[in-house]
């Protein structure tokens, strides 16, 4: 299984980006899909999740109204657009497939993506 994440960049404070994520070797439809971030001496944290069918999507309360999750199950893709970015986005980036678990907790992913990195600049 691979999770490839791409889109990541250097962007100034209140710009946007488009993360994607490509997956490869599972049955993407029948995985929820997530993003995670993990900033510079912070633990990685939830960020947003999406189901299986796009239909129900999930977001932190941080990124709420900025950050929208979306997929596309003929491209094995999921998307992260990122909008009015702060300094404090900062982070690397993981794409997550979660295929059984109710919830967002680090025990219910069963494949990590490598991470793309996202820097904001105030």
């Amino acid at each position: 299984v691979q999770l490839q994440a791409s889109g990541g960049g250097l962007v100034q404070d209140g710009g946007s980006l488009r993360l994607s994520c490509a997956a490869s070797g599972l049955t993407f439809s029948r995985y929820q899909m997530g993003w995670f971030r993990q900033a510079p001496g912070k633990e990685r944290e939830f960020v947003a999740g999406i189901s299986r069918d796009g239909g129900t999507t999930y977001s932190a309360d941080s990124v709420k109204g900025r950050f929208t999750i979306s997929r596309d199950n003929a491209k094995n893709t999921v998307y992260l657009r990122m909008d009015s970015l702060k300094p404090g986005d900062t982070a690397v980036y993981y794409c997550a497939a979660n295929k059984y678990g109710g919830s967002w907790s680090f025990d219910d992913i069963d494949y990590w993506g490598k991470g793309t990195l996202v820097t904001v600049s105030s």
